[in-house]
């Protein structure tokens, strides 16, 4: 078939190598006058190796990513270790795949060199869709320039503020948490001495936290942090107010501001997600990846679901007709991203929690062993299963 992508990002590039590598033709539209990523570090669960793998990618993301010995969880005001979960050679075996951490714009270049050296995908700048129209014989991409383009399916891969889900389920805009990310990223030589480098380490804390891990195979230190806050309605890469951070870390570890001191300029993101909901698709259009399930970044996964999309909707287009095809999609798809929204949310009332609330948390965390913790991530760390043809 001719598939029309509209959206350039992760999971736009990803279903577009999914779909070509299973015999489509796929033209990717982003809106942007060139590809690329804005942000920083993205975290990698063993779940998303896999479809790296089904992607032709495994090995080039592995070749630049960093891979953290632990995950470790610490007290921002008292300072004490909450839990701690090996990542090491033991934690790949168990689950078939390592975790690793790795800059959002080296993820995005390895899918985009792949999808570029790709027969069959062609790649579209300066495009921003619009809407659509579809018929019995296919479907007709707007853009916002007054152009169309024509397929025989649409996937709206255009992230959190989708103008194809405002066609194909038109629920407005997205939830704003009230929680505000402040990122940066630091020169590991720049990194304060004693912090550890070789770890994801969150420090959690009343209504805020930072986490710092490694990223370019230890080359550089990501730093996160986020808190509650209304001063910010909405924002997506715009320049942080420091005064503003400061006064949501005031409370925090000398070990958390000795970090935050480094950074100059900060960029914020306004955390948005949606409700799960039903209704992806409508004909020969289906969503995928933030325009179909938005979700905050507490569980670190938006990015490996949309790469799941992908792969998912790919198989589903090799056993079934386009519209059981894309029927199938949702209904294996909608579930599991489900879970993972709504499980996002509690993660960040467990990292924010402070009083009572945040002795619940230690006593509930506190001494579980490795074999726990891995159980507990199995129903998102185990490769997923879905019928393939």
């Amino acid at each position: 078939m001719s598939i029309l992508v509209a959206g350039g990002g992760i999971g736009g590039l990803g279903a577009a190598l999914a779909l070509a590598r299973a015999g489509h033709s796929v033209d990717v539209f982003e809106r942007t006058e060139k590809f690329g990523e804005i942000g920083a570090g993205i975290q990698l669960g063993p779940n998303v190796f896999h479809m790296f793998d089904r992607l032709g990618v495994k090995q080039a993301m592995l070749d630049i990513c960093a891979r953290p010995q632990a995950l470790v969880m610490r007290c921002a005001v008292q300072g004490h270790e909450v839990t701690r979960v090996p990542l090491g050679d033991a934690f790949a075996a168990h689950f078939g795949n390592p975790y690793a951490v790795i800059h959002r714009g080296d993820m995005h270049g390895v899918l985009l060199a792949a999808c570029a050296a790709m027969p069959g995908i062609r790649l579209h700048t300066g495009r921003a869709a619009a809407g659509f129209a579809q018929d019995a014989d296919g479907v007709t991409l707007r853009f916002e320039d007054g152009g169309t383009a024509r397929g025989d399916a649409l996937l709206g891969c255009d992230g959190l503020w989708s103008r194809i889900r405002q066609q194909v389920i038109g629920d407005g805009k997205p939830v704003v948490s009230g929680h505000i990310a402040y990122r940066a990223v630091l020169p590991m030589d720049q990194v304060p001495a004693g912090v550890p480098r070789d770890e994801v380490l969150l420090w959690g804390g009343p209504k805020m936290h930072l986490v710092h891990y490694p990223l370019r195979r230890g080359e550089l230190m990501n730093l996160v942090a986020v808190f509650h806050s209304d001063e910010y309605s909405e924002g997506w890469d715009s320049s942080g107010d420091t005064d503003l951070l400061w006064k949501h870390f005031a409370g925090a570890r000398p070990e958390v501001r000795s970090m935050l001191e480094k950074i100059e300029t900060w960029k914020y993101w306004v955390l948005c997600d949606r409700e799960p909901v039903r209704g992806w698709v409508r004909g020969r259009v289906a969503l995928l990846g933030d325009a179909a399930h938005p979700m905050l970044q507490y569980l670190a996964q938006g990015a490996n679901m949309a790469l799941e999309d992908a792969v998912c909707l790919a198989d589903q287009l090799g056993r079934f007709d386009l519209p059981r095809a894309l029927a199938e999609y949702e209904s294996l798809r909608v579930l599991r991203t489900g879970r993972v929204q709504l499980t996002a949310r509690f993660y960040g009332e467990i990292y924010h929690a402070g009083g009572v609330k945040a002795e619940l948390r230690d006593m509930m965390l506190a001494g579980r062993g490795a074999q726990a913790a891995w159980a507990g991530m199995a129903w998102l760390y185990d490769p997923p299963d879905w019928p393939r043809a």
